[in-house]
């Protein structure tokens, strides 16, 4: 039962859920935040997100790129198409 993809997704979405729920609720235990612990809760959130384009979309694309004989070097591929996706 636990080896189907439909429950294995459902699961993982809602603990996903429960943690993005459970960090939510802190605002309801705090009337007001030091303006040095919210930096710090800032750059630990932009630093989870920078990892997580990392290692979910950065890193694939330039294996992707690795695999295809192209003039221009892979990591440039990824660069180039993450500057374009900024834009």
């Amino acid at each position: 039962m636990l080896q189907n993809p439909v429950v294995l997704a459902l699961l993982a979405t809602l603990g996903t859920w429960a943690m993005t729920a459970l960090g939510a609720a802190l605002v309801f235990f705090f009337k007001d935040i030091r303006l040095h612990i919210l930096n710090m809760m800032l750059g630990f959130a932009a630093g989870v997100m920078i990892a997580a384009s990392f290692w979910s979309l950065l890193e694939p694309a330039i294996e992707m790129a690795t695999a295809r004989p192209e003039p221009v070097p892979a990591w440039a591929v990824a660069a180039i198409g993450f500057v374009v996706g900024a834009l």
